[in-house]
């Protein structure tokens, strides 16, 4: 990922924050052929406690060809998405100065790197599918649980997944909001978005804060 200095986002808290709001994920790895990248999107859940930058849990369906590309290429990038909104040039005062503005785009993002494991043991497969499920299932009032179902039913839909864990051995974080603007038209765009209908917008100027 192109990552200008005045964009680069370092913090390990700021980081895994992103991480953890950005409901779906997309893991992408080599093809086995030296071909086009392959790429899933996945809901992932990160434990922070493992390793020096935490460790990603999650699955795919057995009929995603990607498993076998992401078990021999043995690494892999997993993309989280933040905030992001256009940003429109009427919005600087310095367009009424001197006109020298284009359009662009504000946007926060973390891309995840390292090691990947795929897993097909039934007993590590339940574990990451609960974890997955328990985390999803926490804000509702009315929490389902993989022990909910009849475990007969689970045993064969496990046999339909095949588990991934991501070791994170490098993060790289882009919060590009505006950095590189006068302070006047940054806080032009941030009160700009503020006052847009599309809440996208508002969540970029909450970011810009």
């Amino acid at each position: 990922m192109y990552n200008p200095p005045a964009f680069r986002e370092d913090r390990p808290e700021i980081l895994r924050e992103i991480m953890r709001a950005a409901r779906l994920a997309l893991v992408v790895s080599a093809a086995p052929d030296g071909g086009i990248p392959e790429a899933t999107h996945l809901p992932l859940v990160l434990a922070e406690d493992e390793g020096p930058h935490g460790t990603l849990y999650g699955h795919v369906a057995k009929a995603n060809p990607q498993w076998r590309g992401l078990a021999a290429a043995g690494a892999a990038r997993a993309i989280f998405a933040g905030p992001e909104a256009y940003v429109s040039p009427s919005l600087y005062p310095s367009k009424q100065e001197h006109g020298r503005v284009v359009p662009t785009w504000n946007y926060v993002a973390v891309h995840a790197l390292g090691p990947i494991e795929v897993v097909e043991d039934a007993t590590r497969l339940h574990a990451i599918v609960s974890r997955l499920t328990d985390l999803h299932e926490a804000p509702r009032a009315e929490r389902w649980a993989v022990t909910d179902a009849p475990e007969d039913f689970i045993a064969s839909q496990l046999k339909g997944i095949v588990g991934i864990v991501l070791r994170i051995e490098t993060l790289i974080g882009k919060r590009k909001l505006s950095q590189n603007r006068a302070a006047q038209d940054r806080e032009a765009v941030q009160a700009g978005l503020a006052a847009s209908e599309d809440a996208r917008d508002k969540d970029v100027a909450a970011a810009m804060e």
